[in-house]
């Protein structure tokens, strides 16, 4: 299979690169567009098998599935521009451009010629590029093939879903900006560690071995994460002493009202 990505920039480069460590694609047929040549080099840099293209006509010629890796405002443009080439009984649309759902793309790409386009809306994370992604998927007059080959694709990235479109958007609140909320968390520990006299580099390789570990068990036991919660915390011991001050401060509140803050209703 071919697949061509529209846009190079954090989350299209990502894509590229963890698509070109998986098993569906070769580098060699993984195209890639953008007019910045500097995005582009450095995906040709990590890979030079990936062909960069500035010509995003070009670059979807013959594709199996190309990926509009763009800015929301950046769609209708894009569209303008591609769309006497697209193929749509031959080729896959995917969208990963946020808040615009599938009645709109629907509009932006018509049937034409008695052809109706495929659709297919996603909701990565950066972590793409390290293949740790979790990535929702919904569609558009797609079949259960179809459905079953983007997953697929996009599970060995990570892990994948398909979801209703009804629910994409409180998915890129828990994970696409869920990233960077665990980001922040990460951060927080280190400076704390700084301030109890651990090395800065010390303090985070702590912090993110604990998350791990974490995950691990978790995954492990399939379990509330209250009960590894109750495994730590012993009565008068030090970690519920932690845990109340959190709670106190609003922790738990303060995470469920920035979800709540980034999904787009």
């Amino acid at each position: 299979m071919k697949i061509s990505i529209i846009g190079a920039g954090n989350m299209g480069g990502a894509i590229a690169r963890g698509l070109s460590k998986g098993s569906f694609f070769a580098a060699k047929d993984i195209f890639v567009s953008d007019i910045n040549e500097e995005n582009l080099r450095k995906i040709q840099e990590f890979n030079a098998e990936i062909h960069c293209n500035i010509s995003n006509r070009e670059s979807i010629e013959g594709a199996d599935i190309v990926v509009l890796a763009v800015k929301p405002w950046l769609v209708e443009s894009i569209a303008a521009e591609i769309l006497d080439k697209l193929d749509y009984d031959n080729q896959i649309l995917l969208s990963i451009a946020a808040g615009i759902p599938l009645e709109k793309l629907k509009i932006i790409f018509p049937d034409k010629n008695g052809q109706v386009p495929t659709l297919f809306r996603m909701i990565p994370n950066t972590a793409i590029d390290v293949m740790e992604s979790f990535s929702c998927i919904t569609s558009y007059n797609a079949t259960a093939d179809q459905e079953e080959l983007l997953v697929k694709i996009f599970d060995e990235l990570g892990k994948a879903l398909l979801v209703p479109e009804s629910q994409l958007n409180a998915f890129m609140s828990l994970s696409s900006c869920g990233i960077a909320y665990a980001f922040r968390y990460i951060r927080a520990a280190t400076e704390g560690g700084v301030e109890m006299g651990i090395y800065p580099n010390v303090a985070k390789e702590v912090v993110m071995q604990t998350l791990k570990g974490a995950i691990a068990l978790l995954e492990a036991n399939g379990v509330n994460p209250e009960v590894e919660v109750d495994k730590v915390t012993t009565p008068g011991g030090v970690t519920i002493k932690g845990l109340n001050e959190m709670e106190h401060a609003g922790f738990s509140s303060s995470v469920i009202r920035g979800l709540k803050a980034s999904f787009l209703k």
